[in-house]
């Protein structure tokens, strides 16, 4: 189990990878995001994105599930605040394969929560060609392994 102790600038820790189907690029932007590059392979052609298309929002999903299978599973996670930035950087396509890596930027212990400290994470997704297709930046809150306070992580 990962506690914010554990957690130190320039550490990088492994997003499960992640084949990207076309069924499910479909049934994604059916609910969610209907453009017609996401729905339809000749019009993602068409498209300036070359193919059959995840969303933007299909691949930070995915990239959700690849960090949780990763290693936040493993993790004393209490949640995030939110995301920084997030940056789509290239068309993730049906037939990709994702994988990728979350890098801790900083980390403090939180004086209004004692027991959790906020560890700030770059995370980025690459294809199979090594292309970065996603950039984001965001806080997680993790708990620390003993209680009391810590001063820095790592």
């Amino acid at each position: 189990m990962l506690y914010f102790e554990d957690f130190q600038p320039g550490h990088s820790l492994p997003l499960a990878p992640k084949a990207v189907t076309a069924e499910e690029v479909v049934a994604f932007a059916a609910e969610f995001d209907p453009q017609p590059m996401h729905l339809d392979e000749e019009a993602g052609k068409a498209s300036i994105l070359g193919g059959l298309s995840a969303s933007g929002w299909h691949t930070a999903s995915m990239f959700m599930r690849m960090m949780f299978d990763g290693w936040l599973s493993n993790s004393s996670s209490e949640g995030s605040p939110g995301i920084e930035f997030m940056e789509w950087k290239k068309p993730v396509l049906a037939g990709d394969t994702l994988s990728g890596r979350s890098t801790v930027i900083e980390c403090r212990p939180l004086r209004s929560r004692p027991g959790i400290g906020l560890v700030r994470f770059l995370h980025e997704v690459e294809n199979q060609h090594g292309e970065v297709v996603m950039r984001g930046e965001n806080p997680i809150m993790m708990r620390l392994r003993q209680s009391g306070e810590a001063a820095i992580c790592g």
